[in-house]
């Protein structure tokens, strides 16, 4: 069995996600649409972070800690896909 550790760079998304799912939190805060992407099984953090703009290891940090990152916020007046 392989050992995983989340901060291997050489980890895809798709591992990521799927043992550390609080971690999810911290790319929606963001507003990547890494999570649920098909692509996630060949991307890593560092793909992620150069296609979005990110400091990589910034965003580790908060990965370390997803506790302290806010959820993303609605923009007043903004409503979901239902129209609720």
């Amino acid at each position: 069995m392989a050992k995983h550790d989340p901060d291997d760079p050489d980890l895809p998304l798709a591992d990521l996600f799927a043992h550390w799912p609080e971690m999810v939190a911290v790319f929606l805060a963001h507003r990547m649409l890494c999570p649920g992407c098909p692509i996630a099984p060949f991307h890593t953090v560092i793909d992620a972070c150069e296609e979005y703009g990110l400091r990589e290891q910034a965003f580790r940090a908060m990965l370390r800690d997803p506790d302290k990152v806010r959820p993303p916020q609605r923009r007043p007046g903004a409503q979901c896909a239902s129209g609720s």
